[in-house]
């Protein structure tokens, strides 16, 4: 017999979140949760066949780690395990059991740790979240390849989420929060949570004022306190375990800051950052990122000789780096104090001819195409697994390589938060790696691609709506509309989207560069060195904006043919100025190859995959002008300039 599990919900779990440290939260607990149930499953003598798993995460589970022990999630949370040669004595009520016993158990040590001293009333709302949140689905097949029953088995839709009553969760939706007021009472509210804020300890840091929080996701923001030293026996005689875990994870601020940050560190003099390290040190009162460790930022202190108050410096509050973060007083109160830190940001910029900050950050998700329809046969089995074990392994050395925080990586699934001006190399290098672990492990009958999808978002905007947008983004954009084996961005600005481009990956990239980011980068060079201006990116969009328009389904329209775009384009280019200083002058033909690879980048393509497994593209014949967009933004780091 086969057991087929899955658990749920993940993106109500995972994707709902105020901070970064939510995030990874979410994903680490699913992912524990998950080892939980395949350790419950060797314990009754079966074996999980796919996904394959390191057996450094599952022996940390039962106490056992010698290895490093793991820092992000990295089990899906659907698994399908080959039983033993005894399948009548397989109980799944075990493995269902055992999941409900350690998160409850959890949420015991927790409830301990912090609100002990709350009153019935919040103990009840407690229980009654803990024990109804997660839905387990599971079921027993005699054949391999009747995997569709557990997408059955979940059609019946028996989980129902208990009602919940008064004034609700402000990350998870829908869940009430612990105070149980029944009305919104800001003072009732504050006056309950201030309680438990002002016992001290990290709880001032991980509540914020007028944060009012669910039972499920208090556990997702203080379970790390408490996870080194947790144990519980499980049903069927085995002990779960827990270890030691960092609470720190970047926030977006700092995020979106590393690389100035990075390069202010190279560059600084001691008097004028020790004045604004004492300055932001009095107004924040801590180092709120100390144990935040991003590559750009470590190696920029590898060549100064007193690392100390640099290393104090790069462990400040990422939003003490940010002018529009230092006049705000629901962020800082003590404006008298903000406004000082203010003023020695502004004299160290002077000094060292720094521009302002970028307050964009990325998401990266990706994940694999088309493993589902090879899934269902049994010899593709073994080397699709070896080869996601591969992948997955080496996933957080290529993150951390370019300055990311990893968020989760498992089978063919990815989650990363990353700085602006790495994201997309990033995404490129894991495509590369996921390409070579199937020509490595795949035994030349499995191939696999991998889509991407890159969120670039702006500090102000909500997380949450940022993690819930990727996922169509990857679905609809990258994959269905490009064609998967594809690369879909946006760009989320306070006001909205800003815009949006995709491309398949083999468009996107020339001679083992993301041409975007090639382009950008020579976009970013002194007046007499770039090819481009910043007027002709303006008049291309202005030109097709009036060119071009759009039908009652929102498709794009226009009268011209590709070739006469690109002429236009072309004459744009000549007009911008590019003949002034050359000698001899660009016809309009050398002037349409000058700008082949922006045009490449324009015209919408999407991938088709004929039933042989033949590869074609397939041209739009409109222009895209947020790919210029995009240019601009990588180049100007989404810094509005004069």
């Amino acid at each position: 017999h086969y057991f087929h599990f899955t658990l749920g919900p993940v993106q109500g779990f995972v994707a709902q979140a105020r901070r970064t440290r939510d995030f990874w939260a979410g994903s680490f607990l699913l992912s524990w949760l998950s080892a939980v149930a395949m350790t419950a499953v060797a314990n009754q003598k079966g074996e999980v066949i796919f996904p394959k798993v390191d057996k450094n995460y599952l022996d940390w589970v039962e106490g056992n780690g010698k290895q490093p022990a793991p820092q992000q999630g990295c089990i899906p949370n659907r698994f399908k395990g080959g039983l033993a040669k005894v399948p009548g004595d397989f109980k799944p009520e075990l493995v269902v059991d055992s999941i409900n016993k350690a998160w409850q158990s959890l949420a015991e040590v927790v409830w301990q740790n912090d609100l002990s001293h709350c009153p019935p009333l919040t103990h009840e709302i407690w229980e009654r979240q803990v024990n109804h949140f997660w839905e387990i689905s599971w079921a027993l097949t005699e054949n391999k390849d009747q995997s569709n029953l557990l997408d059955r088995r979940k059609n019946w839709r028996t989980y129902l989420p208990p009602e919940e009553a008064g004034v609700k969760c402000m990350m998870m939706d829908g869940w009430q929060e612990l105070s149980g007021i029944k009305t919104p009472n800001a003072k009732g509210l504050d006056s309950f949570w201030d309680g438990i804020r002002n016992q001290g300890g990290s709880l001032k840091t991980d509540l914020r004022e007028h944060e009012y929080l669910c039972a499920i996701a208090f556990i997702k923001r203080r379970f790390a306190y408490c996870f080194e030293d947790f144990t519980a026996e499980m049903p069927n005689g085995w002990a779960v375990h827990g270890w030691k875990v960092s609470s720190s994870v970047p926030s977006v601020a700092y995020m979106a800051a590393a690389p100035w940050l990075a390069k202010m560190l190279e560059r600084a003099p001691e008097p004028a950052l020790k004045n604004f390290h004492d300055a932001a040190k009095a107004l924040t009162k801590g180092y709120g990122e100390y144990s935040t460790r991003l590559d750009c930022v470590d190696n920029a202190l590898l060549n100064r000789d007193d690392r100390q108050l640099f290393w104090n410096t790069k462990s400040l509050d990422g939003n003490v780096f940010f002018e529009a973060a230092l006049d705000n007083k629901n962020i800082y109160p003590d404006q008298t104090q903000a406004q000082l830190v203010k003023k020695a940001l502004k004299k160290l910029r002077t000094e060292i001819s720094i521009d302002p900050v970028s307050p964009f950050y990325a998401v990266l998700m990706m994940d694999g195409d088309s493993l589902g329809s090879q899934m269902s046969d049994p010899a593709k089995q073994e080397p699709i697994s070896d080869s996601l074990n591969h992948f997955t392994q080496g996933v957080a050395e290529v993150v951390k390589k370019h300055s990311g925080f990893l968020i989760y990586a498992g089978g063919d699934d990815v989650l990363a938060l990353l700085p602006l001006e790495f994201a997309l190399n990033c995404a490129y290098a894991l495509r590369q790696h996921y390409e070579e672990s199937f020509e490595l492990h795949g035994q030349g009958i499995v191939t696999s691609t991998l889509s991407g999808a890159i969120e670039y978002a702006h500090i102000k905007m909500p997380l949450g709506k940022i993690l819930g947008d990727a996922h169509h983004l990857l679905d609809d954009i990258a994959k269905d509309g490009c064609g998967r084996d594809a690369i879909a961005v946006r760009v989320w600005k306070p006001g909205g989207q800003h815009l949006q481009w995709a491309m398949p990956w083999e468009k996107a990239v020339e001679n083992g560069e993301v041409i975007i980011d090639r382009l950008a980068r020579d976009f970013q060079k002194t007046e007499q060195e770039t090819p481009f201006s910043n007027k002709f990116f303006f008049h291309i969009d202005e030109r097709f904006a009036l060119l071009q328009s759009k039908n009652a389904q929102g498709d794009i329209e226009t009268d011209f043919e590709p070739k006469d775009i690109v002429r236009l384009i072309a004459a744009e280019y000549l007009n911008s100025g590019v003949n002034v200083k050359r000698k001899p002058k660009l016809t309009l033909s050398e002037a349409e190859l000058e700008i082949s690879s922006l045009i490449g980048q324009c015209f919408p393509i999407k991938r088709t995959l004929s039933k042989e497994d033949k590869v074609s593209f397939f041209n739009r014949s409109y222009l895209c002008t947020d790919a210029v967009q995009f240019i601009r933004f990588l180049a100007q780091k989404g810094v509005e300039r004069g």
